[in-house]
């Protein structure tokens, strides 16, 4: 989703160089350092990673494995040529018990294996790496025609038709890969290297989701019906509230990122109907 996104949004403005990496080869440190010593690139954007959650919580090797090993790979490598690193954090190195999206002064305290995994591959970029971004992000949505995440399920078993149970006590900051990978590009420039929080504007519900992913698609004979996650249990445990506020953005005077519902309607709109 977001390396599509990101080969998408830096063209034009940079030459780029995407890896011909299956997620698994990062790692493999002698595979990872020649593809980048080949680039020699300025900045290198780590967009890898184990990210289904449950998978993480059944087999925390292979997630230690993937986002802990392999991004100490790309981490040594990248400053072996000198290069500024972009690392993908997540809102769910929080431990969601505030009642308000988190801010980058928040501590991190992850409740499942998928959180602290990416929150020990964070701490090796930042310990490896002095020039450094890490852009936390939440609820990832984009990739169009190869979408396979939650609003192409979605939309698919709301044309069924009927109710949709839909989980309503969780919360996070969707975020389109779109925007997420254009703000990243619009502000490595600035050398103003560290930890952002980088995801759409405002707060929901999976169930707010739906109910904006079933209108925007045009599916009218299609009720979302919100339920407890208890109905649900998983192998992992959520955290309840991994939204995310971009606070240091505001505090530099950035422009904010649009509202989760203007780039979700945009999406759904130009992929689904």
């Amino acid at each position: 989703m977001l390396g599509r996104a990101a080969v998408e949004a830096f063209r034009g403005r940079f030459e780029i160089h995407p890896a011909s990496l299956d997620e698994p080869d990062i790692r493999d440190a002698a595979l990872v350092a020649g593809e980048i010593r080949r680039a020699r690139p300025a900045y290198v954007l780590h967009l890898a990673a184990m990210t289904d959650v449950d998978a993480c919580e059944l087999d925390p090797e292979a997630a230690r494995l993937v986002n802990v090993e392999g991004t100490r790979n790309v981490a040594l490598a990248a400053r072996e040529c000198g290069a500024a690193m972009v690392y993908i954090g997540t809102g769910m190195v929080y431990d969601g018990r505030k009642d308000t999206p988190y801010v980058e002064t928040d501590p991190r305290s992850p409740v499942n294996e998928y959180g602290r995994s990416k929150l020990a591959g964070e701490l090796v970029v930042k310990e490896l790496v002095p020039r450094h971004f890490v852009f936390y992000a939440c609820w990832l949505f984009g990739g169009g025609a190869e979408d396979k995440k939650f609003v192409a399920k979605l939309v698919e078993r709301a044309r069924r038709g009927g109710d949709l149970p839909v989980v309503n006590d969780k919360f996070g900051s969707p975020t389109y890969t779109r925007d997420l990978a254009r703000a990243i590009r619009d502000f490595i420039g600035s050398g103003l290297y560290g930890t952002y929080h980088c995801a759409n504007a405002g707060c929901a519900s999976r169930f707010e989701m739906a109910e904006e992913i079933v209108r925007a698609a045009g599916i009218a004979d299609c009720r979302p019906v919100p339920i407890s996650s208890d109905a649900y249990p998983l192998p992992a445990p959520r955290p309840r509230m991994e939204a995310l506020r971009n606070m240091r953005f505001e505090q530099l005077g950035m422009r904010p990122m649009r509202d989760w519902r203007e780039a979700l309607d945009e999406y759904v709109r130009t992929t689904f109907r």
